[in-house]
Order: structure tokens, then C-alpha cells, then sequence
């Protein structure tokens, strides 16, 4: 695959967070892309995001990863935001029963708007509120079982498992994309990029490098 273009990379993937509101969905972003951690964020509204660079197999592989907004109100915005990724991290609280009950309305929605072949992590977010567990492992564990889907459990707080999450999705991305391409020469996997000068605010989009902003937990 490897034939690197004028930006630097030889491909280009986009990768969608979602899930419930407080889930912790910006900081885990955050702690993958600036080990930063922020206990005072306030809800996302819309969609923030941050790239990062990857060496896989000798290709450089760009990856944009969307934090979208978790709230029922901004279902609407979300939704365009589905267009074109080829990877999804679902996340749930484990101290919050509710949020990994809505995880099967996530899906169903990854189902009807994202790509029938999307790789898919799901994530068991803050491990580190052990005390205040509503959802055990093996729960967590069966869900990903019945959905045939990654699952971790991980801490946005000190980082338990955020770079392995990434990492093993990323990898999965470009294994399935590598396979598509292996088996037709015409596909241009840079026309999965995103013009992000064609984002609107109005839209909920936000231009800014997630750097560059805090946002929601």
C-alpha cells in the first residue's frame, strides 16, 4: 500500500467516539493524543478531534479520531459525523448501568449510518472508580461477545489500557482497509480523508485540533 503522498502519509482513516454523555469519551481523546487528563470538562457540544500518525507495515497511516457529542439533543448533528469512518470506539461508564444499557441503541444507530465493515472497540471506561462499579467485567466481556466486538475496560484518569484500545483498532482499521485494497488496485483510500475546511459550525463542527481545545469528559 505504501506510496506516500504530498501529506505525508500514505493513508488517511477517520475513527468516530461515541456513546453516552459523561462517559468520558474527550478525555480518553485527550489522554490518548496529550496525556492530559481533565476532571473539570464540560459537556461536548458537537464534535471536537485530533490526529495522529501511526507506522504500520512501513505505511504512515493518518488517522482522525472524532469525539462526538453524547447528548440525545445533538443526535441530529451526530449522525453526518458517521460518514466515511472506518473505526468506532463505543464507550460506557462501568459506574453508570444506564450508559451500558444504551450501548445496544449505539450499535443500532453504527448500524443504519457507518460502514457495514467498520471495526468496532467497545470500552468500559473509568476502571479506576472500582468502588463505585455498576458493571462488572464479565458483563462487559458477555456484551462484546454477543456483538462480536473488542472489548477493554479502561481509566481516562491514568491511563489504563487508553494507548492498547487505540492501538488495537487502528491496527484493525488498516488490516480491513489493506484486504479491500489488495483485492481492487483502483481503490484511492485517500478519498476517505476529510475536507475539513467544508465543516461548518453550524453543523457542530469544530476546526480546531483537539490540542488546541478542552472539551467534555
Amino acid at each position: 500500500m505504501a506510496n506516500q503522498g504530498e501529506g505525508g502519509y500514505d493513508v488517511i482513516f477517520k475513527i468516530v467516539l461515541i456513546g453516552d454523555t459523561s462517559v468520558g469519551k474527550t478525555n480518553i481523546l485527550s489522554k490518548y493524543l496529550n496525556d492530559e487528563f481533565d476532571p473539570d470538562s464540560k459537556a461536548t457540544v458537537g464534535v471536537e478531534f485530533g490526529t495522529k500518525n501511526f507506522n504500520i507495515e512501513n505505511n504512515i497511516v493518518k488517522v482522525q479520531i472524532w469525539d462526538t457529542a453524547g447528548q440525545e439533543r445533538y443526535r441530529s448533528i451526530t449522525n453526518a459525523y458517521y460518514k466515511g469512518a472506518k473505526g468506532c470506539i463505543l464507550v460506557y461508564d462501568i459506574t453508570n448501568k444506564t450508559t451500558f444499557e444504551n450501548i445496544d441503541k449505539w450499535l443500532s444507530e453504527l448500524k443504519g449510518n457507518g460502514d457495514e465493515n467498520m471495526s468496532i472497540i467497545l470500552l468500559g471506561n473509568k476502571s479506576d472508580l472500582e468502588s463505585d462499579r455498576e458493571v462488572s467485567l464479565e458483563e462487559g466481556k458477555e456484551k462484546a461477545k454477543f456483538y462480536k466486538l473488542a472489548f477493554m475496560e479502561t481509566s481516562a484518569l491514568n491511563g489504563n489500557n487508553i494507548d492498547a484500545a487505540f492501538d488495537e483498532l487502528i491496527t484493525d482499521v488498516f488490516k480491513k482497509q489493506n484486504n479491500m485494497f489488495k483485492k481492487d488496485k483502483n481503490i484511492k483510500l485517500k478519498n476517505d480523508s476529510i475536507d475539513l475546511a467544508n465543516i461548518d459550525e453550524k453543523d457542530g463542527g469544530n476546526e480546531e485540533p483537539m490540542k488546541k481545545k478542552k472539551g467534555c469528559c
